[in-house]
């Protein structure tokens, strides 16, 4: 019985022996064993000038816009524009057939000329006392009376002329000489298109930080690296009770004639005053339940056995984030500037594993990165 009792404690002693042995060599190839590198890329902090802003979305309308059309029916005897013209105000258009009006001002013209020489005639009579001052008046009402036929048919035969209300551009001419017009259809578009305006709709939240004068950025697809400056003209009194916006309208101006009423268009209104402030890529910082960190880049400085600068390696802080804008965020705290911080890589990190710098490729920093097409 003894002698079994003391094999079974040679046993577990032998048992324990062994595992205690196993520990102590997996903790010996835990400690001689090195992290692998990983290639990452980097950015140093910098503070800059942040501009804040409201952002939206608008549509753009001319300035001045009317689709032209007569006041009268009639055959179309001449078309003086073409298609896509600049034109000036009051510049005549297009012409309908008014021979028969203007015949009968010209006789009506004849009769007035005549009645002014009866009038001369009369006024040289009645300095002698040829004739009553009674003769002398009906001589004179019927010369007014006789200018203002005149001029009733002379707006008779404007009427038959379509002129430009403003200055501006017309649409696409379709009219050709001979064509029947009916009175009131429009027959052609005219738009004023600098300025343009732009049409935007604002959260009533946001109403409080927008005033006229503030400049507007806006973004279209049809130009993306290119941003227009405007400012906001005016700001609707009233709200809309179905949607809680507010109107606001910008003013642009388009002298390269790069812009089209109808354009859709992303809208920054720049409201406040600039700041600075630290800012990185969004893709630096990593996002989790308990905060938000980013990896730091830490050269020690040393140099290894072959006299080569050791490699750098990463370091987990936490930071304070704000404000986005574009690709990029604001950092309040948890770093400076100068600091050297890792903007891509970062989940295959932990503190102290080395890294390699390869900053061919960035990722985007853009503060207003346009809408790329596929």
């Amino acid at each position: 019985m003894f002698f079994m009792i003391l094999g079974v404690g040679g046993f577990l002693a032998l048992l324990i022996g062994w595992n205690m042995l196993g520990k102590y060599m997996a903790g010996q190839a835990a400690a001689n064993m090195t992290i692998p590198p990983q290639t990452v890329t980097s950015t140093r902090v910098v503070s800059e000038p942040w501009q804040g802003e409201q952002k939206s979305v608008g549509t753009l309308r001319a300035a001045k816009g009317a689709d032209l059309a007569f006041d009268v029916s009639g055959i179309v005897t001449e078309v003086k524009v073409k298609s896509g013209a600049e034109v000036s105000e009051g510049q005549t258009l297009i012409e309908l057939n008014a021979d028969d009006l203007i015949a009968e001002r010209r006789r009506l013209e004849a009769n007035a000329a005549l009645l002014k020489v009866d009038l001369e005639r009369a006024r040289q009579q009645l300095a002698y006392k040829g004739i009553s001052q009674a003769e002398f008046d009906r001589a004179k009402a019927s010369l007014t009376a006789a200018e203002a036929g005149v001029s009733q048919q002379q707006a008779l035969v404007d009427k038959r002329r379509l002129r430009a209300p403003f200055s501006g551009r017309v649409g696409i001419v379709s009219l050709t000489p001979g064509r029947y017009v009916n009175s009131g259809t429009a027959v052609l578009t005219l738009q004023q298109l600098d300025p343009i305006m732009v049409d935007i709709n604002v959260p009533q939240v946001q109403l409080g930080e927008i005033k006229p004068g503030q400049t507007v950025v806006l973004n279209l697809e049809a130009y993306p690296d290119k941003p227009f400056i405007g400012a906001v003209t005016a700001i609707s009194p009233k709200i809309d009770p179905a949607t809680r916006n507010v109107a606001v309208e910008a003013s642009m101006p388009n002298a390269e004639d790069l812009l089209r009423a109808g354009m859709f268009a992303s809208v920054a209104i720049q409201v406040g005053e600039p700041q600075t402030y630290m800012t990185l890529p969004q893709t630096a910082i990593t996002f989790n339940p308990y905060g938000e960190t980013v990896f730091l880049v830490k050269h020690s400085g040393k140099k290894d056995a072959k006299g080569k600068p050791e490699m750098p390696t990463a370091q987990s802080v936490f930071v304070t984030t704000g404000v986005t804008r574009g690709d990029q965020i604001v950092v309040t705290s948890g770093i400076k500037d100068g600091d050297e911080v890792v903007t891509s890589g970062q989940l295959k990190l932990k503190n102290g594993t080395p890294l390699i710098i390869d900053n061919r490729i960035q990722p985007p920093n853009n503060p207003a990165p346009a809408p790329q097409e596929h």
